[in-house]
């Protein structure tokens, strides 16, 4: 068989049992690791950390310089736009929730189908998306680019062996300044840690209560979104796995195909990534369409559609606890100077 796993929804609180060939069993808590996988071919280094912070800040890489990459996820919030659905250029509307930015570095797999497989991947797709920063073709982005002095000067610095500016370099730099953020020192880590005292009676009760219902048969490893699995394979499941709950038509959990809309392999339909726990109280609305407003709501969907359960009311709060001690430590972000374009107009009419 084939190992992968599924569930991109909108904000998979709740997971059914998954089985997967050629996984062993994973440790159901587990804290965040302090540095995220790195690829060979793409190490950290503070000069390309810099540059792909600007680039990531920077309109101008839109077609009409209104969006960044930190429009659609805001460092300087929870890493995403709190929308239900995030807006492109010309005002455009997209039709999923942007997920979070924060902590995406130890996911396999990006976009909410799975799409990218690594962070590099994603950074280019955003760009030449009509409906998203708009640009006609990387080529064009790439031109943009090299009319401003600075930008060239800080791919140099970037990119000392070859200095070339090309789309594989602004990913790799974009992708590199977003392995810096990650958000270890939650309440969920200290106590993992051993300071049993970070969590309350409630969260702990709520951590108990993941494991019984059945959350964490997919909501597993240290980012709460599975097992930390080789990049570019992704850990999929179906949602709903139960149908046919009022949830579907309230929600409208069943108009988008997810995978399927990729692949289209029916096969794949309503298939999503595992989304991770990580910062969830902040980052409302939930799921792939921002569709449900709060997150106790969003566990009652989730307990209902992946676990066909009910919870009692006193349940649903002991598990908000128990995500929220999930918020982790957000590293101060400086926005940064943005390299000037002399006496030239460089973002398109």
């Amino acid at each position: 068989m084939k190992t992968f796993i599924s569930i991109k929804t909108p904000f998979l609180l709740f997971a059914t049992l998954s089985v997967v060939a050629g996984l062993k069993s994973v440790q159901a808590f587990e804290a965040l690791p302090a540095k995220p996988p790195v690829p060979a071919d793409n190490p950290i280094t503070q000069a390309k950390v810099e540059l792909g912070k600007q680039l990531y800040f920077d309109p101008r890489l839109s077609k009409d310089g209104t969006i960044s990459c930190n429009s659609c996820h805001n460092v300087m919030a929870g890493g995403d736009d709190n929308r239900p659905n995030s807006v492109g250029v010309k005002g455009q509307h997209g039709g999923r929730s942007a997920p979070t930015v924060w902590n995406s570095a130890f996911m396999s797999v990006q976009f909410w189908d799975g799409r990218a497989k690594s962070l590099e991947d994603q950074a280019k797709g955003p760009l030449t998306n009509p409906i998203e920063m708009g640009m006609d073709s990387h080529a064009l982005v790439i031109e943009r680019i090299k009319k401003m002095p600075e930008y060239v000067s800080a791919f140099k610095k970037a990119f000392p062996k070859d200095s070339d500016i090309t789309i594989d370099h602004v990913a790799k730099a974009i992708a590199t300044y977003e392995r810096t953020l990650i958000t270890p020192g939650s309440a969920f880590d200290r106590h993992q840690k051993g300071d049993k005292k970070a969590l309350s009676a409630q969260a702990v009760r709520g951590m108990g209560l993941v494991q019984s219902v059945g959350c964490t048969s997919c909501h597993s490893g240290p980012n709460f979104a599975g097992p930390m699995l080789p990049e570019g394979t992704p850990f999929f499941q179906k949602f709903p796995t139960f149908p046919g709950s009022k949830y579907d038509s309230q929600y409208k959990l069943t108009a988008d195909g997810g995978r399927f809309e990729v692949t289209k392999n029916e096969a794949d339909r309503g298939m999503w990534r595992v989304p991770t726990w990580r910062n969830v109280s902040v980052t409302a609305p939930y799921f792939h369409n921002g569709a449900v407003k709060t997150l106790d709501e969003a566990i009652r969907v989730m307990a209902k559609t992946q676990l066909n359960k009910d919870l009692k009311d006193d349940e649903v709060k002991d598990i908000q606890a128990f995500l929220e001690s999930l918020t982790g430590k957000f590293p101060e972000q400086k926005m940064p100077r943005l390299p000037a374009t002399p006496g030239e107009y460089v973002v398109a009419d």
